[in-house]
């Protein structure tokens, strides 16, 4: 059951949200620059979002901090209003996604990353405590960032792409 507030916020929102993909994998950078296409992740969130928004940047870059940061800056003073990252969110020595873009938050998302970890529980059972995936607000934007693999930015991407109108008209109020 919907509210009747959230049906008018939603009445009210912005139909015209930017966004911004950016994949984070040394392997996908690597056949980028060898011209070979192996982005599943990258491309779904692409086609996803481009059925209802426009989606004005969509960058693979190596798992490093400092790329990572730059890239989000562009995608900003591009006045991009949601980020989606995919990609370097385990646990492993090369993910470096959450350390980087978790300190930039001014607001965390936290219903984000609590939702996205309960599905997974139901599709993957106790794996699902693997997933750090996590969303907040920096600056003028919202970033979403969920696991490399092609079932969890399916799943990510469900839970919030029919309410990221509502999402960016209460972040620009």
């Amino acid at each position: 059951m919907i509210s009747e507030t959230v049906e008018e916020h939603r009445k009210n929102s912005s139909e015209n949200i930017s966004c911004g993909v950016i994949t984070l994998s040394d392997t996908k950078y690597r056949d980028l620059q060898n011209n070979e296409k192996t982005d599943t992740s990258g491309e779904y969130l692409f086609t996803e979002l481009k059925k209802n928004y426009e989606v004005s940047d969509y960058q693979i870059i190596p798992d490093e901090s400092d790329i990572l940061l730059k890239t989000i800056e562009n995608m900003i003073n591009q006045e991009i209003d949601v980020i989606f990252t995919t990609g370097g969110t385990g646990i492993g020595s090369r993910d470096i996604t959450i350390e980087t873009i978790k300190p930039l938050f001014e607001k965390q998302l936290d219903g984000f990353g609590e939702i996205f970890r309960a599905k997974t529980y139901e599709i993957l059972g106790s794996a699902a405590i693997l997933s750090r995936a996590t969303a907040g607000s920096y600056k003028d934007a919202l970033i979403f960032s969920m696991p490399g693999s092609p079932n969890a930015v399916k799943l990510g991407v469900s839970i919030v792409i029919d309410e990221l109108q509502h999402l960016v008209k209460h972040l620009k109020e």
